[in-house]
């Protein structure tokens, strides 16, 4: 299993971090290490003193594809859910001013909590979902999957041609604006509608 994220794939987040909008997606990747399951705590790891969340919708990846035509793209996922992209700012923007990949600052133990994943049909549109993230009570980031710059089917299209996607791999596809640091001792809750789908205190 891997985590294939997509970097400002909204408009509005690219905006806020003072980047352009990207022509073609961009794509990081995380480990298995990374993925934190069953609402379990996020400790906030030493090498860092600037960890932001960012809230996105996951798609689970049901069968392997290489080449994937955008005809079929969509038959390439079957379930839906809610991550969070935890990103060290500090090391990013180190790396960045270097020239250098962001896995340091994206790909670190415990940096990718994840829901439990929902049939894709039960959502109804998949370009209709609302998502947000709360803080300590607080909703800090809003997002609604119509806003995506690059569709669910762009995305697997895109990556397949340079990774072959397996079954039980996530996508992480984008976060909307709002972006911010967590501290130890927040609590973060993540909703698809008015469900809520993740809960996890910083420690």
């Amino acid at each position: 299993m891997k985590v294939i994220a997509i970097g400002r794939n909204y408009a509005e987040h690219a905006h806020e971090l003072h980047n352009p909008v990207p022509e073609k997606p961009v794509i990081f990747l995380k480990p298995d290490t990374a993925i934190l399951k069953n609402n379990r705590d996020f400790y906030y790891p030493d090498f860092t003193q600037n960890i932001h969340y960012e809230a996105e919708i996951v798609l689970g990846i049901c069968k392997e594809g290489k080449h994937v035509s955008r005809k079929f793209a969509h038959t390439y996922y079957d379930t839906v859910g809610l991550g969070i992209d935890f990103t060290a700012r500090d090391i990013q923007q180190q790396h960045k001013e270097k020239s250098l990949p962001w896995e340091l600052a994206k790909a670190f133990d415990g940096s990718a909590p994840v829901s439990t994943l929902r049939p894709k049909d039960t959502f109804g549109d998949v370009y209709n979902i609302s998502f947000r993230l709360d803080k300590n009570g607080k909703t800090v980031q809003e997002g609604n999957t119509k806003d995506l710059i690059f569709s669910f089917e762009d995305i697997i299209v895109f990556v397949s041609q340079y990774i072959t996607l397996r079954k039980g791999d996530l996508i992480f596809t984008g976060t909307p604006a709002g972006v911010g640091p967590v501290s130890i001792g927040d609590y973060l809750e993540g909703f698809i509608g008015a469900e809520r789908m993740l809960h996890l205190h910083v420690k």
